[in-house]
């Protein structure tokens, strides 16, 4: 996952032609932590279709207040420019991609129309 700060967000999260999860974490936070394995994966999976940034919330202090993140790990879904879904806190793999999923940020080819 590619770390970014503010000057950044602009071209790889508003300018991104894919849905992106912006994970808003801190280096000391145990669930951040914990979290990182699970979104690994799901990029993994979703590679082309879905970008996963990490932002630290400590040293982009202005941005994670744009935000109103008050606690880490806090998850943001970008589309078209958009914030489409946001939740905080540690989640399973399944529920994660049961959330990403219902906001249309499923695998190519897998919606049924």
């Amino acid at each position: 996952m590619k770390q970014i700060t503010t000057k950044e967000f602009e071209s790889e999260v508003l300018g991104s032609q894919v849905p992106v999860l912006v994970d808003f974490h801190t280096p000391s936070c145990g669930p951040c932590l914990a979290l990182k394995p699970v979104l690994e994966e799901i990029e993994a999976e979703r590679a082309g279709t879905l970008k996963l940034v990490q932002v630290d919330a400590s040293a982009s202090p202005e941005l994670a207040a744009d935000h109103r993140v008050s606690a880490v790990p806090a998850l943001f879904l970008y589309r078209n420019r958009q914030c489409i879904g946001q939740r905080a806190g540690l989640t399973s793999k399944r529920e994660l991609v049961r959330w990403l999923d219902g906001l249309g940020a499923e695998p190519a080819g897998t919606r049924l129309h």
